[in-house]
């Protein structure tokens, strides 16, 4: 089960271009779970920083937001449209070639405040996209003490 699991960090080079090489612990479950050859990233929700998924996980995000429209049926008018267009009109599929290079659309990449690195971490089900600086300055303690630790080894 672990296997089909985005589990781990880590600090990759970001080119000018966009380019990224996914690392292995984002290309392995990917390999499980579709044919490895896209991945689906968008914005994230909450957070300033991008979001990765396998293609399939797209039913299950359309399944999230009807569940939710339903739970909130009248008592929130129009908030399952600004949902699902937050998650889907910045959702991206990306090609990812034989060596786990992708090219993140440029549209994402400001959104999220990527230049040259980007800081991968793995969430279960999905996976995270963050520029290390917005990670250092964000609410929770432990992604900028990854962030920090991450920056660190790199200079090293």
């Amino acid at each position: 089960m672990t296997e089909k699991m985005f589990m781990g960090s880590a600090l990759c080079e970001a080119e000018t271009d966009g380019s990224v090489t996914l690392p292995a612990f984002v290309r392995e479950p990917l390999a499980v779970r579709s044919d490895g050859t896209t991945i689906l990233v968008g914005s994230h929700e909450v957070d300033i920083c991008l979001t990765g998924y396998d293609p399939g996980h797209a039913v299950e995000l359309q399944e999230e937001c009807r569940r939710r429209r339903l739970a909130e049926e009248g008592s929130k008018p129009g908030a399952c449209h600004m949902r699902a267009r937050r998650i889907f009109g910045l959702l991206h599929a990306i090609s990812v070639d034989a060596d786990g290079r992708c090219i993140l659309p440029e549209l994402l990449r400001r959104r999220a405040r990527i230049n040259d690195a980007v800081l991968v971490v793995g969430t279960g089900e999905a996976f995270e996209l963050w520029a290390p600086q917005i990670a250092l300055y964000g609410q929770d303690a432990g992604m900028r003490a990854l962030a920090s630790l991450s920056l660190e080894m790199r200079a090293a």
